[in-house]
């Protein structure tokens, strides 16, 4: 945080509000997701993808979990870019969590196809489907780049140091388990945990966001640059 962004009295009142929306975000699409695929008929928390919960007379319930989740990273993203201002990730950083956020929204507005569910739907790959697939992609790889873009600016102050080993071990699991959940999908094992696997993807990546939005509305600690 440049010295411009101290602590929570400095803080304006829309910095407030732009940090609040990273931390109900994520946690609002992980309660969300978490509860559908709970009470949601012949849907397997364990066996199915989040996706999936945009399919059925009720997916606008996950469209609009999705599009909302992204709106609100994104503005966060805009308040970390007013929070950093400049120095180490303070452009990247922001960037990459703005396309992360930008990636929920499209992979909200672009259903994804059935793949066995419900229950007797083909499982074919269309047009609209492979943009799901690529959204949701590329908002899996945005994510840990920006926790590796923001450790180094972390790693440069002490007070934020253990944000920095934090964050790039958000930034390692992410990836690991993003490999295993493609691998457990690429089996094409209709049994395989790969819904499981994707959900602890979703909440380590969500929370270091929210936990890192709360931080910052918190701290009266400035990050150096």
């Amino acid at each position: 945080m440049a010295t411009s962004a101290t602590g929570t009295e400095a803080q304006p009142l829309l910095l407030r509000l732009l940090l609040a929306c990273g931390v109900i975000g994520p946690l609002g699409f992980i309660v969300v997701f978490l509860i559908e695929g709970g009470i949601r008929p012949d849907y397997s928390a364990l066996n199915n993808f989040v996706s999936l919960l945009s399919l059925g007379e009720h997916g606008w319930m996950q469209i609009t979990n999705f599009v909302i989740c992204g709106v609100l990273v994104f503005c966060f993203a805009v308040g970390l870019r007013r929070v950093l201002q400049q120095g180490k990730g303070s452009i990247w950083g922001p960037i990459m969590l703005g396309i992360f956020g930008l990636s929920l929204i499209g992979a909200g507005l672009f259903v994804p196809d059935p793949l066995g569910y419900p229950p007797g739907e083909p499982s074919t790959l269309t047009p609209h489907g492979a943009l799901h697939l690529v959204c949701s992609l590329v908002a899996f790889i945005a994510l840990p780049v920006t926790c590796f873009l923001l450790a180094r600016r972390f790693a440069g102050d002490p007070v934020w140091r253990g944000w920095a080993f934090y964050s790039v071990a958000t930034g390692i699991l992410v990836l690991v388990l993003l490999f295993i959940t493609v691998d457990l999908m690429a089996s094409l094992n209709p049994d395989a945990p790969a819904g499981l696997v994707e959900r602890l993807t979703i909440v380590v990546g969500w929370c270091w966001i929210a936990l890192l939005a709360f931080r910052l509305m918190s701290t009266k600690a400035p990050i150096s640059p």
